[in-house]
């Protein structure tokens, strides 16, 4: 009961990073409130396969459901897993992975248990809520925290009357910790058919393709990013140039993807992807909270702008002012020279 349970999004039998990054945040939102961290996942053959992946990061109890037709991912039987262990447990927090799985299963769950759901969160805090209308005061609810009405603002988004609290979070927002190798956790092998009626495996997947990712952005140790200010398509190549010669990844902000100057894989930011690299170079970047939620974790933060003023530059560890035009080229040459 009270529980905080986070849902182990599955390729076969390897489980997915955003769940694990998931667990961590969710072993500490469970020491905060002195509750268990528990967890579930679904698949076929996963017995055996997947415990070692799940219970080192601190999770109390992990819930396998193995049967055949939960894997591929098809909506009604992972649904109702969800739903009706979720009337048993009665967890106070459920966390998912804002992937295209979490995004169908997320609003299903919520929907059927009438729980709410905030999308795509970039922070989880616990903390007190007073409702001035009613003169209410809740304590220890989930603060679910993103940015809204296209990043200008961020929202703190609470749910004080009804269970469970539901968040996703995209992947790489969290970072992923193992709390000990060996933790010590439960695990239960529940009857899937007690909670998957059989008319739910109506639906199978025939065919299935899995696209393999377009660039190593995500775990790149240095990212080169360019924004609007890089001006064309052909502005962004002197940013390959310089990521080819620092051995890192090209990333974008929004606007430069908007503009059509590089690849939408390639955005960083609330809608694209979150980073953390040791090393951020942001070329023509303004700064705008949307692009910064997916950044602002780097080690070391390099500005290069014309604006000294830019938005940015207040998170960046070292501003350069001026045109990209004239900086990244001598940033290539000297590296070139350097690393010879």
């Amino acid at each position: 009961m009270n529980n905080v349970f986070v849902y182990c999004e599955l390729e076969g039998t390897v489980v997915a990073e955003v769940s694990q990054e998931l667990l961590t945040k969710g072993r500490k939102l469970a020491d905060r409130l002195g509750v268990s961290l528990e967890a579930v996942a679904a698949g076929t053959g996963i017995k055996g396969k997947v415990e070692s992946q799940i219970l080192p990061y601190g999770v109390d109890k992990l819930h396998v459901f193995d049967a055949p037709g939960l894997s591929p991912y098809t909506s009604a039987p992972h649904t109702d897993i969800l739903v009706n262990l979720f009337k048993e447990e009665q967890p106070q927090i459920a966390l998912l992975g804002a992937t295209v799985i979490g995004r169908d299963l997320g609003p299903r769950v919520s929907s059927s248990l009438t729980s709410g759901l905030t999308a795509d969160c970039t922070q989880l805090e616990i903390g007190d809520f007073e409702d001035k209308k009613t003169g209410k005061s809740y304590k220890d609810l989930l603060y679910q925290i993103r940015p809204a009405f296209g990043g200008n603002i961020v929202a703190t988004i609470v749910n004080p009357e009804h269970r469970p609290q539901m968040a996703t979070v995209r992947s790489g927002v969290m970072q992923k910790e193992i709390k000990d190798p060996a933790y010590k956790g439960e695990v239960s092998y529940p009857d899937v058919s007690k909670y998957v009626p059989a008319e739910d495996f109506v639906v199978s997947v025939l065919d299935r393709h899995v696209e393999a990712a377009k660039n190593n952005l995500k775990s790149s140790p240095i990212v080169v990013a360019g924004g609007y200010g890089m001006g064309s398509k052909e502005g962004f190549d002197m940013l390959f140039e310089l990521a080819a010669a620092l051995h890192g990844e090209v990333g974008a902000s929004r606007a430069a993807v908007d503009a059509g100057f590089v690849d939408p894989s390639r955005q960083v930011g609330q809608t694209g992807v979150t980073v953390h690299p040791k090393v951020y170079i942001a070329c023509g970047i303004s700064g705008q909270i949307q692009h910064i939620a997916g950044m602002q974790d780097s080690d070391i933060i390099i500005s290069i702008n014309t604006d000294p003023e830019a938005p940015i530059n207040r998170i960046a560890d070292y501003i350069i002012t001026g045109r990209v035009e004239d900086v990244v080229p001598k940033l290539i040459k000297y590296y070139k020279k350097n690393s010879k």
